[in-house]
């Protein structure tokens, strides 16, 4: 008896792993490109839904859930508050800051969309990415730039938290 038990157990309780709200891989993926048109650094930050709404909730309101019905407009300010306050990016030594445009839910990914104006020449840049470093040591966060011809990714980990590409 105490055997079937057993095999019952191991062969439910992968199915329940399975329909948990966590994930094998903690990562974020920030992509950056240039528009010269434009003059301006467009960006698209992407976060997994239910670890952005855990860090939200630990920081600024344990009621939260992302989703785009009935949304609380303070949503878009706590996250605008948030990436501000981890991702940083320097233009040709020089820090700047972007512009929250918007958000927007895509299966499982929130997609942040920022924006860096007024950038018409670019020596070199940098990226500090800690986005979620704070509440999942085991995050990895991937940058991706498209600038001036040359894609390059880097893998960004909590004591290795920043980029730079030089185009002297």
């Amino acid at each position: 008896m105490k055997l079937l038990q057993l095999i019952i157990a191991f062969l439910i309780f992968p199915v329940l792993l399975s329909n948990s709200a966590k994930h094998d891989y903690y990562v974020s993926v920030t992509k950056i490109e240039y528009a010269k048109e434009e003059q301006s650094l467009q960006i698209i930050s992407q976060i997994f839904i239910n670890d952005f709404e855990k860090l939200l909730r630990q920081r600024y309101d344990e009621s939260i859930t992302l989703n785009e019905e009935d949304e609380p407009e303070a949503i878009e300010k706590y996250m605008q508050r948030y990436l501000s306050d981890k991702l940083k990016i320097n233009v040709n030594g020089a820090s700047v800051g972007f512009k929250f445009i918007g958000k927007e839910y895509n299966d499982d990914i929130t997609y942040c969309y920022l924006e860096i104006e007024n950038i018409s020449e670019i020596k070199s840049l940098e990226v500090i990415n800690r986005t979620l470093f704070d509440i999942l040591p085991e995050q990895q966060n991937i940058v991706r730039l498209k600038l001036l011809g040359r894609n390059k990714s880097f893998l960004l980990l909590p004591d290795n938290d920043k980029c730079m590409l030089n185009f002297n």
